[in-house]
């Protein structure tokens, strides 16, 4: 009996690469109350990326909880942030800690946790989470 081969199951798609990533899109508005920690929390469900090995794309949950110094991101310019991700090549752990850092350079925050949560692929579910400074 002959054996069958699936010449499809070796491709490879073409992924961005990280430099693709769109920080200066981020803006933020000043926080009137800086003597007061307030725990902003943001979540979104549309998060893509693709497999840097296969550029397949990786779907995940992103987290965002932050205590703001004096600035506040501004969600439309986080959004579209976020989105510059869609076909960058990038492990699941680099993002929780690029966008944790963009983030940070961004609005100078108290503290700020960013999680990955990604959809289980291949039977296997990952969350990354990093976390900047000390939660007050």
């Amino acid at each position: 009996m002959k054996k069958k081969t699936f010449a499809g199951l070796d491709k490879r798609y073409d992924v961005e690469q990280v430099d693709s990533i769109d920080a200066g899109v981020l803006e933020t508005f000043p926080y009137d109350y800086p003597k007061r920690n307030v725990e902003v929390s943001i979540e979104t469900e549309e998060f893509t990326t693709v497999c840097p090995y296969s550029g397949l794309p990786d779907f995940g949950t992103i987290r965002i909880r932050y205590i703001p110094q004096t600035s506040i991101i501004e969600l439309r310019s986080l959004k579209y942030y976020l989105f510059s991700f869609r076909n960058v090549g990038m492990y699941q752990e680099h993002v929780a800690n690029r966008i944790l850092d963009d983030l940070v350079k961004c609005c100078s925050p108290k503290w700020m946790e960013v999680t990955a949560d990604y959809k289980i692929r291949g039977g296997i579910h990952t969350v990354a989470r990093v976390e900047w400074g000390k939660h007050p």
